[in-house]
This record gives structure tokens, C-alpha cells and sequence, in this order.
């Protein structure tokens, strides 16, 4: 069974639902390890981005295993799928950090100019948290929630704390668990945590433009953390990660 190209537009779940179609029909038999990435994007004429929600939707399904410094290799496809197991309604997790990035980074401009001190007092407080909770070894999520629910609420408009609330809570999904298991580490979070206090830096100098840009530097690490290689080792993740860094500067 030949790959066959897929159209740009397409989201990650026909291209899951083609590379599965090739595993079940033994395209890519059972051990095998995959295509890298990268020839894998290119063969099926889509972005990288697009292909790592698909793969780690697979890997969520049980069809694959992403073994770190090694590659991604072939499970024997499931019997059956869990009962009410079904990925079919969930965003893909990259295009969520770049849809969160426009918007929130908009809330926090808004919630620069027109929160108070009480507002910032207690987004600061929330930001304790989650320090705290990392250094209790606690997976700070739903401090880190409130962070961004209180930099919304700064903004006095409920409309929206409701869309900020709902596009976190997509956050919490199996493909976004998954696809950060993968990176999660303690220095991943002391590094967000520090994000965030620039972020309440320029809430509390009723900067807009510099809140704005402290949110959206945010978002902009998180997806480029999430789009480096799902094989390589965090160290030399880390590594590609300021060599691009110092390039782009």
C-alpha cells in the first residue's frame, strides 16, 4: 500500500488515520521503526507540526511507541479500542498553543491596562503555587490554570475567563498529556514558572505591549519545545533548542 500525499489543509486525524491504514495492512510491520520526521512529512507532503499530533495520537491508540534517543517504533496494533475511547473530538495540541497565543496574549495586554493591584496580587499568588507545588514534586496544572484564569478575570470581562477556562481545559486532553510527557521535566517547569512572573512584571508596570509579549514568548517556547524531535535526548533537545535560539538572534 503506497503513502499516498495529503492535501496541506488536513488536519492530524486523516493523517493518523492513513499511517494507521498502513500499519494494519503491514506497510510498516510490527518492530519496525518508522521513517524519521522528517522523511515521514515529507513523503506524506505535510508540516512536521501536523505529523507530530498525528503520531502521538497513534501513540495514545496503542500503534506506536516513541522510544527517546532511538526512534519510533511499531506496536502490535490493539484488538479493540478501549471502551469510550475516542480521539476524534480532540484539537490537535500545537495549533491549541498557537490559537492560546493570540488570545491570551491580547487578555494579557487588556488585563495590563485595566487590572488592579488586587488582580495582580492575586495572579502573583498563583504563581507561588505553582512554584510550590513543583518543588513538592506536585505537577503544577492547576495553579497553572489559575494563573491564567486570574490574568483573564484582570480584564472584567467573563466572556473572556469562559473562552481562556475552555481552551486550558483542551490543555488537559490525552494528546496534550501525552505529547508533554515527553519534555515534562522539573527544569521545563521552573522555566515556565519564570515566564510567568515576566508576565505579572508587566501586568503590575500596566505595560501592554510588553504583556503581550512576555504571554506570547510563553507560548512561543512551549510549542517550540513541543515541536523539537520526539527522539532525541532532552539534553540534546535542549542543545538544537539554543543553537536555533542563538541563530534567530
Amino acid at each position: 500500500m503506497p503513502i499516498q500525499a495529503i492535501e496541506p489543509q488536513r488536519l492530524y486525524r486523516q493523517i493518523s488515520n492513513q499511517l494507521r491504514e498502513l500499519i494494519i495492512g503491514g506497510e510498516f510491520p510490527v518492530g519496525s521503526r518508522l521513517p524519521s520526521e522528517r522523511d515521514l512529512s515529507v513523503q506524506l507532503g505535510v508540516s512536521r507540526p501536523s505529523l507530530r499530533e498525528a503520531l502521538i495520537a497513534l501513540e495514545v491508540e496503542g500503534y506506536i511507541e516513541v522510544r527517546m534517543g532511538s526512534g519510533i517504533y511499531v506496536c502490535e496494533p490493539p484488538a479493540q479500542p478501549a471502551e469510550g475511547f475516542d480521539l476524534s473530538g480532540e484539537e490537535g495540541p500545537l495549533e491549541l498553543i498557537q490559537a492560546r497565543a493570540l488570545l491570551e496574549g491580547e487578555v494579557a495586554a487588556t488585563a495590563a491596562k485595566l487590572g488592579k493591584k488586587r488582580h495582580f496580587d492575586a495572579i502573583r499568588e498563583a504563581i507561588d503555587q505553582m512554584e510550590a507545588d513543583a518543588l513538592a514534586g506536585i505537577k503544577p496544572l492547576d495553579a497553572d490554570r489559575l494563573f491564567h484564569v486570574r490574568i483573564a478575570e484582570a480584564t472584567g470581562n467573563s466572556v473572556l475567563v469562559g473562552v481562556v477556562r475552555r481552551m486550558f481545559d483542551l490543555r488537559l486532553g490525552p494528546l496534550f498529556d501525552q505529547l508533554h510527557s515527553h519534555f515534562e521535566t522539573a527544569d521545563v517547569w521552573a522555566q515556565a514558572i519564570a515566564e510567568h512572573r515576566e508576565v505579572l512584571e508587566a501586568l503590575r508596570a500596566k505595560d501592554p505591549e510588553r504583556a503581550r509579549a512576555a504571554m506570547r514568548h510563553h507560548m512561543d517556547v512551549a510549542y517550540r519545545r513541543l515541536s523539537s524531535s520526539l527522539t532525541r535526548t532532552p539534553r540534546k533537545a535542549a542543545a538544537a533548542r539554543a543553537v536555533r535560539t542563538r541563530k534567530a538572534v
